[in-house]
């Protein structure tokens, strides 16, 4: 490729309306306070009383660190592909939600060559309880060429299967949409990878989410992350129904495009909750569904409230499955991600993720 093709943006730009007052297009990091006290609007004010009043078993303010079960301790990187996969990674200027979010299975997945690549920046509009991501105002800035280079960086890994995520971008009336739908064109145009979209819910404006289906991704992934009755502490920029409503969306879309989902157990969630937040995913279209063990990223966090037992997590993937999911990953250490392309299909259970 020359270098003028190099220089060129993947697209003729649109103007994206920026949400809030005109100001320079530069992100900037916002300073890491605890999450747990909620959103900037104030909502989940007070997560430690409310864990507690829910028979969490901590008091307000309990630390939430404890000691790592050993079904949680995990082997550092190093080996495999993992050094290839992170000079592609740094080579096209990408970011990986692998890092961002400090993925217990980075290690995991970078030596099978494999890497969530995460689009429209590091700093993420919200504040979730739960997420390392970090907050901070885009301010409307857009990397007009990522597209091309995700492209390019997937055409490189030469994957069966590959995910793509995003943070939250609350500041653009498409909440980052359009450059969804270009990065899933940039991809299709060089590889024939399964592709699988993990998507916010873009404030609910169905628009948004038809500009991704329009784009023809293989799999549509939202996550659920808790049950109803913990979502303003956990997710408080988010909503319980919305979210259910963005998964029947893709169902209802007629594509064939597969609707994903996943939820985080050890936040003090009662197992009929979990059992209601299970039924109501199959009762909104989702098809592939994903258990994992919820885990502190720093003090600024909500608290763990249970390490959950491997068997427990064998028996709510029975469970799932009795409902009709048509595929489920359940254990500690599942992520959203982790071994998708075995979950959707794109490969057996235990067969290489790299196209032949």
């Amino acid at each position: 490729m020359s270098d003028e093709r190099r220089a060129k943006p993947a697209m003729t730009h649109p103007e994206l309306r920026v949400l809030g007052a005109p100001r320079p297009a530069v992100p900037e990091r916002l300073p890491v306070t605890p999450r747990f006290g909620g959103c900037a609007s104030g909502a989940g004010i007070g997560a430690g009383a409310a864990l507690a009043e829910a028979g969490a078993g901590v008091h307000a303010g309990a630390p939430g660190f404890r000691r790592l079960p050993e079904w949680l301790k995990i082997q550092l990187p190093g080996s495999g592909e993992y050094a290839e996969t992170k000079a592609l990674l740094r080579g096209q200027r990408l970011a990986t939600v692998c890092e961002e979010a400090r993925c217990p299975n980075l290690g995991h997945c970078w030596s099978r060559g494999t890497a969530t690549i995460m689009i429209l920046g590091e700093l993420c509009t919200r504040r979730c309880g739960f997420c390392a991501v970090a907050p901070g105002k885009p301010n409307g800035y857009v990397d007009w060429d990522e597209p091309r280079r995700v492209g390019e960086a997937v055409a490189a890994m030469n994957l069966r299967h590959t995910v793509i995520t995003s943070v939250a971008r609350d500041d653009l009336a498409d909440g980052g949409s359009t450059i969804f739908a270009e990065v899933i064109r940039e991809i299709r145009a060089r590889s024939a990878t399964v592709i699988e979209v993990l998507i916010p819910d873009f404030r609910g404006h169905a628009e948004d989410l038809h500009r991704v289906i329009a784009a023809r991704p293989d799999v549509i992934n939202h996550n659920l992350e808790t049950v109803q009755r913990l979502h303003p502490i956990v997710r408080p920029s988010a909503r319980y129904e919305r979210s259910l409503e963005l998964l029947a969306r893709v169902q209802a879309s007629g594509t064939g495009i597969k609707a994903k989902s996943g939820l985080m157990l050890g936040l003090g969630e009662r197992e009929d909750e979990l059992m209601q937040a299970l039924r109501d995913l199959r009762a909104h279209g989702c098809q592939l569904l994903t258990l994992g063990q919820y885990l502190r990223p720093s003090a600024n966090h909500l608290p763990v409230m249970e390490y959950v037992h491997p068997d427990k997590f064998k028996s709510w993937g029975a469970e799932a499955e009795s409902l009709g999911f048509e595929a489920v990953a359940s254990g500690p250490l599942v992520r959203s991600s982790f071994h998708a392309d075995e979950l959707a299909g794109s490969v057996r259970r235990g067969e290489n993720s790299k196209a032949n």
